[in-house]
Order: C-alpha cells, then structure tokens, then sequence
C-alpha cells in the first residue's frame, strides 16, 4: 500500500514518526513523507522519502510571524487541568480558539494544505499516517478518501480537551455556540468543494484511529480506535561516545533539557547553569548535554559533572539511575522504556500532565519550574537515587511499554485500516457539496 506521513517542520515532532514508517517501509510499503522544505534534509537523514510541500521555511520564523516570543500563549495552555479539574465554558473556548488559531492554522497553513492535497489526490495513498498538530495530513485523506491515523508523541491532552470542550459545547444556548476548530476546518474543507457535517470535522479532529506510544498507566482515555504501540527511541544520526562504553563506578544521573525548546526558541524552558552547582557533593556522576549557549564557564563546575553538547538519550539511559527534565516527549519515553526514574520540571503544553502521571504512578517526581531552586533540585535528585520505591515503579512502567507492539507488530493493523478505506470526496457541479 502506499502510505503518506505528515509532519510539520519541527524535528523532535517527526523522530516520532520514523520507527513506524521504516516498519511500513521494511513490510514493503511504499512511504513518503510530507512537510514543509525545512525539514527535508532531516527526512533524507532518516532513510525516507520526501515531498517537500508549501513555503514555511521553519518554526522558528513561523513563530516570529505570529508575535515573536511565543512563550507567553504557550504557558496559558494548561493542559493538566483538564483532566484533574473540571473546566469552565470560558477556558474551554479559550483554549480551542489559541489551539487553532496560534498553533493548527498557522503550523498547516494554506500553502502547505494545499500542496499536500495536491499531492495526494495525484498519488493517491491508501493510508495518511499524520503527527497530531499536522491537520493537512488528514483534510488530504478526507479528500481523496484514503484511511487515516494519529500517532501521538505525549498524552493525548488535545483530543482530551476537545472532548471536554464539545460537552460545554453542548450546553450552550444556540448564539454562544462558537467553535473555533470547527469553523477553521471547514472553511479549510470548503476551499476543495467539500462541505463537512460535523461528524466529518470530529473525524479529522481524532483520525480514524489513534497510535498510542505510551504505557497504559501514562493514557488519557479517549474515544475512537486505540492502537498501542511501543516507544523505540529515535533522534536523529548520533554517534555513541567512547566513555559511554565502560560501566560507571557509581551512580549517573542525566540532566537535560533536550533540543527542542533550544531549537524552536532559541534557549531552554528553565535556566539550570548555576542549580548544577548544587549537585556537586551528591556521590553520582552528573551528565549534563548542554552546549556552548547554555554553559558559559564549564571549568568552574564541580567535578562530577560531565558536561556534553549532545548524547543519544537511548545509548544514555540504559546506564542511568535518575534522569532531570523537562518533559520532552523523546526524552521521557525512552526514559520510561530504559526503566529510570524521572524528576519532570515542566513548563510547556502536555509536560506538566506528564510530570504528574509519572509522580502519581510513583515513577518520578513532579518539580515545577516555580519551586525550582537548588535545595528542591538535590533533594529531588538524592531522593530519586535512594528511594527504593520509585525505581521499582520505573520499572514496572517499563514492563508495560515492552508488553505493547513493536512498530512492526502494528503493521498488519494499519494494513487493515487501510483497507476500509472510502472514495474520494468530489464537489457537487453547482452545490460546491460532498457526492
């Protein structure tokens, strides 16, 4: 079958996607991947094909575009609440309206919709595999009726909130029934003479069935078709260090802020350069990947801590007793599949709800950036080092993510997907409706 992936052109969002797509590529399907030019050298690097489409030329420049420092409106997504509190109408059409307008619309964008429409109504794939931001991937499949699937990189926060928003939603007497989502997506349908009901948006909304890479313990329940799957680590071509090779004489803790927040933003979430100080009397050897930007005097930090620009998290973690965050998805799965215990110090989108999934499964510990200092910060570390406890539930949250599928396991799934695929939607000739 030929399989189309979407991804915007944001690395850390597509690693994610590339276990899956070799599975598909190594059972003898036909694979591209489709995003914006920027990413098309990373999609090269992974082995696989691309289809560079519309004229983003990279997140960063996108965030300039839609009001520079976007750190402001990220914070306001509070994603946590939704599932430990119940929310009000006003934060819920809050959040909808700064999802679709300051993250979806932008992130898509008509270009690059149309370009991945174009594409696909020409080479037709029979699946639409799409990185759950990247709404283009699943419009293409509702025009040209191939089948798709979400496959998520964190708790499943959007569909959740979603969920939570369309209950409100209902509620409302008729003249305050807004939704932002809705309006976008149709407006976006209508561009091709396509008029969706609302059952055909909420479809796009969730994808005809979703891949889950987390352990069960670490879901948010939502509806819709669940297809498990097993996190394999991927981050890009990585080099394994020579130190790594050798068993270390007592216990190493990571401490990193993985690449993304430096990528996308041009610094970290949270300033960690003089809280590692504070780890320098803990009996433990300290690894910290941070680079030149980050450190600005390396040799005025204590002896146990190694520092260094970059090391792949899958050939780290293994060796490994504790591990310091901020919630990335890459970093925090292949903590979870290597059985380490993780201190989460989160700041942005679904990390917060991670950081307190992992202390309520006792696997962690949640620090938020605001109590964050270097007293809480080596409390949390001695205390993850020496606690029995939170290993053992490490442990068992890695033993539910190798109980899940490999990748390759989930191929025959998505074979069948596939396969109930419909027809392509076509503009009626005066109308401008779905035949």
């Amino acid at each position: 079958m030929r399989v189309l992936i979407t991804c915007f052109a944001h690395n850390t969002h597509y690693y994610n996607l590339v276990p899956l797509a070799w599975a598909l590529r190594a059972a003898g399907h036909d694979v591209r991947v489709a995003s914006q030019p920027a990413l098309t050298e990373v999609i090269n690097g992974s082995g696989l094909t691309a289809v560079p489409v519309g004229d983003l030329d990279s997140i960063v420049e996108l965030m300039t575009q839609i009001g520079g420092d976007p750190t402001p409106y990220q914070t306001g997504f509070d994603f946590a609440d939704t599932v430990t509190e119940p929310i009000g109408w006003e934060h819920a059409l809050g959040q909808q309206t700064m999802m679709t307008a300051m993250s979806f619309a932008p992130l898509n964008g008509d270009t690059t919709i149309d370009a991945i429409v174009e594409f696909a109504r020409a080479w037709r794939p029979d699946l639409v595999l799409w990185e759950p931001f990247t709404y283009a991937g699943p419009v293409a499949a509702h025009v040209t009726g191939a089948a798709h699937a979400r496959l998520l990189w964190g708790p499943d926060v959007v569909l959740n909130a979603r969920r939570q928003f369309l209950e409100l939603l209902a509620a409302q007497p008729e003249e305050r029934r807004e939704d932002p989502m809705a309006e976008w997506l149709t407006w976006t349908l209508e561009r091709f003479g396509i008029t969706p009901d609302a059952a055909a948006v909420e479809e796009i909304v969730r994808g005809q069935a979703t891949v889950d890479p987390a352990p069960a313990s670490l879901r948010i329940p939502v509806p819709g078709e669940l297809l498990p799957m097993r996190y394999v680590p991927y981050n890009g071509p990585a080099v394994v260090p020579d130190w790594l090779h050798a068993t270390p004489a007592r216990p190493r803790v990571c401490v990193t802020l993985g690449v993304s927040a430096r990528e996308t933003f041009g610094r970290d979430a949270v300033p960690f350069e003089e809280l590692l100080h504070a780890l320098g009397d803990i009996d433990a050897e300290i690894v910290a990947t941070f680079d030149a930007t980050q450190l600005q005097d390396r040799e005025a930090l204590p002896a146990n801590i190694r520092v260094v620009d970059f090391v792949p998290m899958d050939a780290l973690l293994p060796t490994c007793a504790a591990i310091v965050h901020h919630g990335g998805a890459g970093t925090g799965y292949t903590a979870t599949l290597h059985g380490v215990p993780q201190i989460i110090v989160a700041s942005l989108w679904d990390a917060p709800l991670k950081a307190r999934l992992h202390e309520r499964q006792g696997a962690g510990i949640d620090l938020p950036p605001e109590k964050l200092d270097a007293a809480s910060l080596r409390e949390a570390v001695v205390r993850a080092l020496t606690d029995p406890s939170i290993t053992a539930a490490a442990h068992r949250l890695r033993d539910e993510a190798l109980a899940d599928p490999a990748p390759a396991e989930l191929v025959p799934a998505l074979e069948r997907l596939a396969a109930r695929r419909g027809q392509p939607h076509t503009a009626h000739p005066s109308q401008g409706e779905t035949t």
